[in-house]
């Protein structure tokens, strides 16, 4: 079970479920009760909590160790710390006291060789910073932040076609990537639309209206065609004259039976041309069981043959067929008629099942005669208010109607005409894009509750990466949604669904960064037996690990720790876990000497933060800073040389002691210490994560430690670091929220992500305690209304 809160690094236990804002006198007084000192000698005299002010404790602090490098004659990073005057300015300078308190909290800063601060002293400092930003939020109006519109990325695209329409369209094959912001790439602010993803929007709009809507009658593909040797003839006046073709020289007629399988409509499609001579043209007569049903003239001639249909109704059973010709002339010329193809279609009444399962969904019955335009209405309505998930608005139903009866009036079939009105759903930014539009009557600043449908949208796309369904659909309708009770209710049912398992790809895929596995190639001469199977192997067993956490509602320190992995044979071998057999995935139980357990020990983890010949300690840490701490590194400066690399240094020098050497640079320590003690703690997985105990002709030095001192060894030392440090449940909750919202954090969600962390806490660390949080958080529920007037993109609608 995961302690209480406690501050990085500082060793010191904040009170179990304290709000930070009501202990702003207990932080302030221990802080600096404990002393502001000069460093590494003896420790200045405590201080009275009353005098614990910016004037009197902080500048001077600030003075002493940051100034220096950090003021307004020397502003190292572009940091001037001069510049807060006699007043912190907490509000105004927020996030340069974030950059000192990271700075100071992580060890960072000041850099070794300089004048340190006692710990005591650092502590203080950073516990001063956090208790007066504390302060400026509890005091401050809650702001809930402004989500822009986001377009639809790849993911939503296609899950979302296949919700709504049952088409399985490969939107990553037919779209350019999606741009990434923050982590994700469902940010609002990076999903651009090119003119080019707007040609291709169009031309998936096309294929998929096809695809849906059956445009020509599925009767007319019911069709047999007479072959000429069936019909016979007495009179030797008629002949074939080609395999397939009749010639009539005379009067006469070619008779066959055919036997219709039901009773009902037919056509009978008859191609012919005729030899012209004489004052008329060819004439022909159809006959069935004797009785002329056709008697027409022949206009064409060879060169373009004439095709021509007759209806028909007939019973079931053999009926008597035959072609006659009736005007012969030979005087003068000679005019004669040919028959090239006899074919039955039908019988043309077609059984609702003989659609497609989405078109009779759509489409459940064809319009009677005139009634055309009022069916198009009936059908578009439901079908708009789910695309643009939302009720349905009467002008936008109108211009969908209007473009069926263009297609009618150009002689099209209804069909035709629903499809053109698919397409421009599809392409409709209503579609395209989540719009949550604001009330013209809401003033600027003013921040609002999200109404049932925008909420609808937000839970399905936040946990299934596609539209709402029937159920919450009805729940936005009725309102239900704006009760607590209601959206956990509603969490938990998604989350049972199949179709949660796109946040285990979408959310876990980029937080873990295992797409990232598509780009590796690691060496072949070096590691022989890397593969796609193996690559695909270490990728499943991510997700499926990511899905019983979900499914199972495990603690979040599982992810860092585990006693249970999913592997194949396959992936087994390379894990060296004996006793599993075949391609399929099984749960497996992992002793505590494997070493393994949780994400960061995964082949899909340890491969992407290696380079291709080697592991990479410095990407490792990286990594984890980033991904599992949430405190990046900055960019490392310009003009560092590079490691010496190859195997004659190799010989020499385990990569560790290279490395060392390369980050006693005063330029580069500063970074280095933090992120390198946490990539060495992982050095006995090789560069696809496989198992090693040396480096080339070197044991494997597993030992670390971090900046102030906390030791620890290999892997398992460092999953104890982590899953007890404050900082990953913060850096989780935050990324969770950041792909929820769609939009990167500002400050003012600082006490959105404080109050998720606590609810995790009182909730056992639970995942669905932080699933829940998110969903019940300000930032989710509410928004801050757009500066311009909402309707500003109004004439993009069709």
């Amino acid at each position: 079970m995961m302690p209480e809160r406690l501050q990085a690094s500082s060793g010191i236990r904040r009170p179990a479920g304290s709000h930070w804002a009501a202990k702003v006198g207990w932080v302030a007084g221990l802080g600096w009760l404990i002393g502001l000192g000069a460093g590494g000698q003896s420790a200045e005299p405590p201080l009275e909590a009353s005098r614990s002010t910016f004037e009197s404790q902080v500048r001077p602090f600030l003075a002493d160790y940051c100034t220096g490098c950090h003021g307004e004659d020397k502003k190292r990073g572009e940091l001037d710390l001069e510049i807060f005057g006699n007043q912190p300015g907490l509000t105004r300078y927020r996030e340069i006291w974030e950059k000192v308190r990271a700075a100071l909290d992580g060890w960072e800063m000041p850099p070794e060789g300089k004048r340190q601060p006692t710990d005591a002293a650092r502590r203080g400092m950073v516990q001063w910073i956090d208790a007066e930003l504390e302060k400026v939020d509890a005091t401050t109006p809650p702001n809930p932040g402004r989500v822009t519109a986001r377009r639809l990325n790849r993911n939503e695209y296609r899950n979302t076609v296949k919700d709504l329409l049952g088409v399985d369209y490969d939107a990553h094959a037919a779209f350019p990537n999606d741009e990434s912001g923050y982590g994700f790439d469902n940010i609002g602010d990076v999903l651009s639309l090119p003119p080019m993803l707007l040609e291709k929007y169009m031309a998936a709009a096309e294929e998929i209206a096809q695809r849906v809507i059956v445009s020509e009658d599925p009767a007319l593909k019911r069709v047999r065609r007479i072959p000429a040797a069936r019909f016979t003839t007495p009179s030797d006046a008629v002949s074939t004259v080609e395999e397939e073709t009749w010639g009539f020289f005379r009067e006469g007629e070619i008779v066959t039976e055919f036997e219709f399988a039901a009773r009902g409509p037919y056509r009978l499609r008859l191609r012919g041309y005729g030899d012209q001579a004489g004052p008329e043209l060819p004439r022909m007569s159809v006959r069935l069981d004797g009785k002329e049903i056709l008697a027409r003239p022949i206009r064409a001639q060879a060169e373009k043959p004439e095709t021509f249909e007759i209806p028909i109704e007939v019973e079931a059973g053999k009926h008597r067929l035959g072609v006659a010709y009736l005007n012969n002339f030979n005087s003068d010329g000679d005019r004669n008629l040919y028959l090239s193809s006899f074919e039955v279609l039908g019988p043309l009444d077609v059984a609702p099942e003989e659609y497609p399962e989405w078109h009779r969904r759509i489409l459940p019955k064809r319009p009677s005669a005139g009634h055309e335009l009022a069916y198009a209405k009936e059908v578009l309505e439901p079908l708009v208010a789910r695309a643009y998930r939302r009720p349905a608005r009467e002008g936008e139903v109108a211009k969908l109607v209007k473009l069926v009866e263009g297609v009618l009036r150009d002689g099209g079939r209804f069909e035709e005409g629903i499809q053109l009105a698919l397409q421009a759903i599809l392409v409709s930014p209503y579609f395209l894009y989540r719009w949550e539009v604001d009330p013209e009557r809401l003033a600027a600043g003013t921040g609002r509750d999200l109404n049932g449908f925008e909420l609808a949208s937000r839970l399905s796309y936040f946990l299934w990466s596609s539209m709402p369904d029937d159920t919450l659909f009805e729940l936005a309708k009725r309102g239900e949604l704006s009760k607590s009770d209601v959206r956990e209710a509603q969490v938990r049912r998604m989350l049972k669904d199949p179709k949660s398992v796109a946040l285990v790809r979408n959310f876990g895929g980029q937080w873990l960064q295992i797409r990232n596995l598509d780009q590796a190639e690691p060496d072949a001469t070096l590691f022989p037996r890397w593969d796609m199977a193996l690559r695909e192997a270490m990728r499943h067993e991510t997700e499926l690990f990511l899905e019983a956490m979900l499914r199972e509602d495990r603690k979040i320190t599982d992810l860092v720790d585990a006693d249970f992995t999913f592997v194949n044979a396959r992936l087994a071998e390379h894990y060296g876990i004996a006793g599993v057999e075949g391609d399929d995935f099984r749960r497996v139980t992992l002793p505590p000497e494997s070493g393994r357990g949780g994400v960061l020990t995964m082949g899909s983890v340890l491969t992407i933060t290696s380079v291709p010949t080697r592991t990479a300690p410095v990407l490792r840490g990286k990594w984890i800073l980033e991904q599992i701490l949430g405190t990046p590194p900055p960019p490392p400066p310009p003009n560092v040389p590079p490691i010496e690399e190859g195997a004659e240094a190799s010989k020499t020098a385990t990569f560790r002691q290279r490395l060392e050497l390369h980050r006693s640079k005063a330029e580069c320590m500063s970074c280095h210490q933090k992120m390198d003690p946490l990539g060495f703690a992982l050095e006995n997985f090789d560069a696809i994560g496989a198992w090693r105990t040396q480096d080339g002709p070197h044991p494997i030095d597993n030992a670390a430690e971090l900046p102030g001192g906390r030791k620890f060894q290999g892997a398992t030392g460092l999953k104890s670091v982590l899953r007890r440090h404050p900082d990953f449940p913060k850096a989780l909750a935050s990324k969770l929220l950041t792909y929820a919202l769609g939009r990167g954090l500002e400050a003012s969600d600082r006490r959105a992500v404080q109050r998720l962390v606590e609810g995790l806490a009182k909730n056992g660390f639970k995942f669905s305690a932080l699933l829940l949080g998110v969903v019940e958080s300000e930032p989710f529920l509410r928004r801050q209304p757009e500066p311009a007037k909402h309707e500003q993109h109004a004439s993009l609608h069709p």
